[in-house]
């Protein structure tokens, strides 16, 4: 069986970790991997081994070795639920999924700023996985400040074996009805 690695990008509240837990649902023996909660249990219990600047390598390195058991020791479906934003590490994971014969797919959220903006103030989600910013809007606005100088672009056509798009929490029932079809047809 020909496995799925299903990679979510996008910018903060874009919707990509109720994408991730609703495609489980529908997937069979699929697993999400989110690195928010990775990031909560390291503040939780390891809050004096992060980093006080640059990379979350601690964080970084948690997400990859259950990534590489699940790759590795498992008949799993992967869904990696995190931003992906950068093309280079988006390039190197998916290099990693090829390599062990996963069919790889990248969801794109394009969801647009103003509707991100409204879904933070409404949040009651704990800031607690954040590490450097004090608020989710300050996550937004330095992504909003990454895209707007070039530094993160987003998906293109090509990068992936398959790459689905998100403009509409609409779109969401339409690309999971995607999903499961190609999944069937890997079978």
């Amino acid at each position: 069986m020909k496995r799925l690695a299903n990679m979510t990008v996008g910018k903060t509240h874009s919707g990509k970790t109720t994408f991730a837990k609703a495609l489980e649902k529908e997937l069979s023996n699929s697993v999400v991997i989110d690195q928010d909660n990775h990031a909560e249990f390291l503040q939780s219990y390891y809050k004096r081994l992060m980093p006080k600047r640059g990379p979350n390598i601690i964080k970084y390195s948690i997400t990859k070795t259950i990534v590489d058991y699940a790759a590795a020791e498992t008949d799993c479906h992967i869904i990696l639920c995190n931003s992906n934003r950068n093309q280079k590490d988006r390039q190197k994971m998916l290099e990693y999924y090829h390599s062990r014969q996963f069919t790889s797919i990248l969801v794109s959220f394009n969801i647009p700023d103003d509707v991100l903006r409204r879904r933070i103030m409404a949040s009651q989600r704990s800031t607690s996985v954040l590490r450097v910013a004090s608020s989710f809007l300050e996550v937004l606005s330095r992504q909003q400040a990454e895209s707007d100088q070039g530094d993160i672009k987003a998906p293109a056509e090509g990068e992936a074996d398959y790459l689905l798009n998100i403009g509409h929490p609409d779109d969401v029932t339409e690309v999971i009805r995607i999903l499961a079809d190609i999944s069937m047809r890997l079978d």
